[in-house]
């Protein structure tokens, strides 16, 4: 008979390489590190029948049979865990669309989408990028969640992240000290624009829009262009940008709420899922 491999000991092997050791995989795999040990030596010495580790001190690597089991292990332990969540689990099985103004899709997606792929492997993710504005406006249930910003003292849904606006510049230009200042902000819709204006006019600043997109991209590119100054939540700020503050004549700027919505009516254990990654996403 053709012989089998244990699907816990593929478990443990894998776990050593995530984890750099046989120590960590016996915290990971819940088990002692000589049960990890034995286990280890029997995939080497009855069932593979090749090293799977190169051992030098306390240091490990992988042969190139390990390397090359490695590929399998972890296709067969995915498969494995899929299809213990479809025969057991139906309804972990099927599509969630989701709103999200592109402010957010860089910064927080990846991760939130990663950790929810890694529990609903088989669920399928739909995003839609629009401004806040047309999130609003969906509420028919065509979409199942929406991440919007909210000014303060206008929130509606579950509280994600609060945080400040500020006013940032590249890092190596200075159109701040033009007259009047360039500005590159969202559309007219959004309240971040109305706010920032709003502060430069009572500060007695000229200014001009210079540059108006819905997309964060476009004005994070104008802005490290050094074509003009714009106003961000401080989390999307990248390493080329420095803030501007009072001391450069800026006045401070309102905190944003960043809010979660359910907008679909029907109740589903994958929308909740969806829902809670997002929101210990947004705590990061």
């Amino acid at each position: 008979m053709l012989q089998t491999i244990d699907h816990e000991l593929l478990r443990t092997f894998v776990a050593i390489v995530d984890h750099g050791g046989f120590t960590r995989a016996a915290e990971a795999v819940n088990r002692t590190q000589s049960a990890v040990s034995m286990q280890i030596k029997r995939l080497e010495e009855d069932v593979i029948r090749r090293p799977l580790f190169e051992r030098d001190g306390r240091q490990i690597r992988l042969t190139s049979e390990g390397n090359t089991l490695l590929g399998y292990a972890r296709r067969i332990l995915d498969l494995h865990g899929e299809a213990l969540n479809v025969l057991r689990q139906p309804d972990m099985v099927g599509r969630v669309k989701i709103g999200v103004p592109d402010d957010y899709v860089m910064r927080f997606l990846p991760g939130i989408l990663k950790s929810f792929s890694q529990s609903w492997p088989l669920v399928d993710v739909e995003v839609h990028c629009e401004p806040s504005a047309q999130l609003l406006s969906r509420q028919d249930g065509s979409l199942d969640l929406c991440i919007v910003t909210r000014e303060p003292g206008h929130e509606m849904g579950e509280l994600l992240r609060q945080e400040p606006m500020v006013w940032v510049v590249a890092d190596s230009h200075s159109p701040h000290r033009q007259e009047p200042i360039p500005l590159a902000l969202f559309d007219e819709d959004c309240f971040c624009r109305k706010r920032a204006c709003a502060a430069l006019g009572r500060n007695g600043k000229r200014f001009r829009v210079a540059y108006s997109s819905p997309s964060l991209a476009t004005l994070q590119a104008v802005v490290n262009a050094g074509l003009a100054v714009s106003a961000l939540m401080q989390s999307l700020v990248t390493p080329n940008m420095r803030i501007l503050g009072e001391a450069e004549g800026f006045p401070a700027l309102p905190s944003a709420s960043i809010m979660l919505l359910r907008t679909s009516q029907t109740h589903s254990p994958i929308v909740d899922g969806l829902a809670r990654y997002i929101a210990e996403g947004f705590k990061h």
